[in-house]
């Protein structure tokens, strides 16, 4: 599948948000103020025209003004949106926002309205697809934006159980990646949008864009919103990030690091192990032990990957759930492929070596990697979309997008990470922790230089709950890169990030950053592009490459007072999912 493309050289682009440089934004609506003077109109007319109306009617709890309620709290609710006309008007004309709303009826009613465009973009890109026989690349792209666009209807299904059990992160959550894979299928669509045999593709990209990225972008904004300042509805507002002197709030951690990971001592429910010197095993493939396991379980199914170099790609699908790969040790257990957008239909997400959907993976004691050389341009490791997702031990080897964090909560400690170009990139809340991120040679010829950006992160919204944290994690090089850098460091730059997104976060915290990090320790991705919404930060850490006499205007120190809103507590709610003993 192919949620978006990431082309290294070219200017990246995002959907429009038609209001959100509206330079009257601050001001209310005229939807807000003629709607609400011609309630409050009939709200004192109407007793002069209905005087004859018993006295006992009267008394009765009935609750005339019941409209004027949701009006206020409709427009109240929709000061949280990027575009807060289309919001009013959408929620306004929609039939999901019961009588009397409360505020999380409303949210739960902008949620329902993305639900129905999704819907909608379905059925367009359905069309694309039968219209497309004759052209397999566009129906590729179709497809896969089918495929996606189902993910982000699971997704949004989820947020109303989670809002009615107060779940209000795993809501975020939830619609932050339903917004991402939206986007991805908006982006995937961009290189049909010219085709000369269909007049469909365009006006499909404009739905998406339009219409079901921003009512997704509103009910997310209602999300952050909430989550903040709960049904107090007169501080919400658009939402802010740390560049406009907002932090996410959270229980305060005192600066205590989480003790947890994979369990220890897990039973292995399958085998897995190739040729006679792994013994007796029940499979010889990952992927047919994957297979083999219970769909929608809520029971871990533990998969014990013996010794061995298993050439195979290796998918767990949604239903999924629970599944725990176990190695025997990095370097020992090794789960390696070579696919690359080099391949003709080949994409940037499905050349993943190892690629998760269902929730709740763990996997600990391997090795997975993508050998394709580094001319092959993107080629990934691994790939996941796993939320509650717990990597410990494990090893992922490649060049170019090494390791795509795609979306939702991921926690990845003491792991070693290797690349060159963006090889660390995604949409998602990554926390990585203990971690050995090691640049490898990026060139066929690499003693003429070139320049590394460890990161890269796609956040696209400013109410994403998304982002890259780094905590006590090393930043340094290989050995053949680093005598290659000593060589000439001139001409070797390497970055701790670059911005794929306009609002891409990333943080470093006491981390040790080695002298391969350039002086202006962030890179640009093209021009000015999210330079002044983008949040870069670093904190406490030490080695040559972090002194910040030289870095850019546009990263900043976190202040050590806000330092706690990038612990796994706050940032990826890990003390509610990351097991912290052998059970």
């Amino acid at each position: 599948m192919m949620p978006y493309q990431k082309h290294v050289n070219s200017a990246p682009t995002s959907p429009t948000f038609a209001a959100k440089n509206n330079p009257n934004r601050s001001q209310r609506s005229k939807f807000c103020i003629i709607s609400m003077a011609l309630l409050l109109s009939s709200a004192i007319l109407l007793p002069l025209l209905f005087f004859t109306i018993s006295a006992a009617s009267r008394q009765r709890n009935h609750r005339p003004l019941s409209a004027a309620d949701n009006v206020h709290v409709i427009c109240q609710a929709c000061k949280a949106s990027r575009d807060q006309r289309t919001c009013e008007t959408w929620l306004s004309q929609s039939d999901t926002v019961p009588a009397n709303a409360a505020v999380s009826d409303v949210i739960r009613s902008a949620v329902k309205v993305s639900s129905r465009n999704l819907e909608t973009g379905r059925g367009m890109v359905q069309n694309i697809l039968d219209a497309s026989a004759g052209n397999q690349n566009r129906s590729y792209a179709a497809m896969t934006c089918l495929d996606i666009l189902r993910y982000s209807d699971y997704r949004l299904n989820l947020t109303d159980g989670a809002l009615a059990g107060g779940g209000i992160k795993d809501a975020r959550a939830w619609v932050s990646a339903a917004l991402a894979y939206q986007y991805g299928c908006w982006s995937g669509l961009k290189l049909y949008a010219n085709d000369s045999d269909t007049a469909l593709v365009q006006p499909t990209m404009a739905f998406l864009n339009s219409s079901l990225i921003v009512s997704t972008s509103n009910a997310l904004g209602m999300l952050a919103n909430f989550d903040v300042f709960g049904d107090k509805t007169e501080s919400w507002a658009p939402p802010k990030t740390e560049r406009d002197g907002f932090w996410g709030t959270g229980a305060g951690s005192s600066g205590s690091i989480l003790v947890g990971g994979v369990p220890a001592g897990l039973k292995a429910d399958v085998t897995v192990c190739k040729g006679v010197s792994g013994g007796v095993c029940d499979y010889k493939a990952v992927q047919e032990a994957v297979n083999a396991g219970p769909d929608e379980s809520s029971n871990r199914f533990v998969i014990w990957i013996k010794e061995g170099v298993y050439d195979e790609t290796v998918r767990v699908p949604l239903e999924k759930k629970n599944v725990v790969f176990i190695g025997d040790g990095m370097g020992k257990t090794v789960i390696t492929g070579s696919m690359n957008v080099g391949q003709p239909g080949m994409t940037t997400y499905e050349s993943a070596t190892v690629g998760l959907l269902g929730d709740g993976f763990m996997a600990a004691n391997l090795t997975i990697q993508n050998t394709a050389g580094p001319d092959a341009h993107q080629a990934v490791a691994f790939r996941s979309d796993s939320d509650l997702s717990i990597l410990e031990n494990c090893e992922f080897i490649g060049n170019q997008d090494t390791l795509y964090a795609h979306s939702l909560r991921q926690y990845f400690k003491s792991c070693r990470i290797q690349g060159n170009v963006d090889f660390i990139f995604g949409q998602s809340a990554a926390f990585f922790q203990d971690c050995l991120i090691l640049v490898s040679p990026r060139q066929l010829n690499p003693k003429k230089g070139e320049n590394n950006a460890v990161t890269a992160h796609g956040r696209i919204d400013p109410g994403q709950s998304t982002g890259f944290v780094f905590r006590d994690c090393v930043i340094n090089g290989t050995d053949a890169y680093m005598s290659l850098y000593y060589s000439k460091p001139s001409v070797h730059k390497n970055y701790l990030g670059r911005p794929w997104k306009e609002y891409s976060r990333t943080v470093f915290i006491q981390c040790t950053l080695e002298a391969l990090i350039a002086p202006d320790g962030w890179m640009p991705w093209s021009g000015d592009f999210a330079l002044s919404t983008l949040y870069y930060g670093e904190f406490d850490n030490t080695g040559t490459g972090s002194d910040r006499s030289k870095r850019v205007e546009w990263s900043s120190i976190i202040p050590a007072e806000h330092v706690d809103s990038y612990s796994i507590q706050n940032f990826i709610q890990g003390d509610q999912w990351i097991h912290t003993s052998s059970s």
